[in-house]
Parts: C-alpha cells; structure tokens; sequence
C-alpha cells in the first residue's frame, strides 16, 4: 500500500473521526464558555470590584519608562492576574459541565438485553433426537 492509501485507511478508522469530532465539539464548546464568561461573568465580577473590566486588572511591579518625547523607553512589568482569573474561570466552568455530562451518562440505566430467542429448528430437531436417545 502507498503512503496515501495507508494514511486514508489511518483517518478514517472510527476511534479517530470521534476524536476528531470530540475534539471539534471541545473548541466551539471552549469559545462559547469564554464568551460566556467574558461577556456575561467578567462584567458583574466587574461591577463587584468597582466599576473596572474583570479580565484586564493587573498589578504594575516596574511602570514603562519613557524618554523626554514620550517614547517607550522599556514596557512596564505587570501581574495580569485578572487575565489568568478569567481563564481559571473558564477551565471550573468547562470541567464542571464535563463532569456533570459525564455524570449523567453514567447514571443512564442499561438498557435491558432482549431475552434470548426460542431455540432454531435445528436445535429442535437436535433437542428431539437427544430425548429419543435417552428414551432408548
């Protein structure tokens, strides 16, 4: 087989179409958490905190330097801590739904097996000859 047949064979087995879709699922799923909490969240932690955008609160350690024109001599060194708070947000937020999801497919009761179905004729048959046989 060619590199190609062999790498259409690779991508097309079930397990990896899953993933694959899972792993689709997962993103659009991660941008509506996000957008969830940055729209919706971020803007009442906001309100809490006084007025300030959630996701943009930083700490200033070394504030930029400036030349006498104004000119960005060095960046000031900050602490993004309300960047990474909202990220940590959105991992509980998305971990908690994976866990609830997950939960309830395994709570999910099995489905009851069918009962077998009656013996075939030729196991009938081979029932009938049995008894005979011990009859004799």
């Amino acid at each position: 087989m060619g590199f190609f047949s062999d790498f259409k064979a690779f991508a097309t087995k079930g397990n990896l179409v899953d993933v694959a879709i899972g792993f689709l699922m997962g993103t659009a799923f991660t941008k509506l958490v996000g957008s969830f909490t940055e729209g919706l969240i971020a803007p009442i932690l906001g309100l809490i905190t006084g007025g300030k955008d959630f996701s943009k609160m930083a700490l200033t350690i070394k504030e930029a330097q400036l030349d006498a024109s104004n000119a960005v001599i060095s960046e000031a060194i900050t602490f993004k801590y309300g960047a990474f708070l909202t990220a940590l947000l959105d991992f509980i937020i998305v971990a908690l739904v994976c866990y609830v999801f997950i939960k309830a497919i395994l709570r999910r009761p099995p489905v009851p097996e069918a009962p077998p179905a009656g013996p075939t004729p030729t196991e009938s048959l081979l029932m009938e000859i049995r008894d005979e046989l011990k009859k004799k």
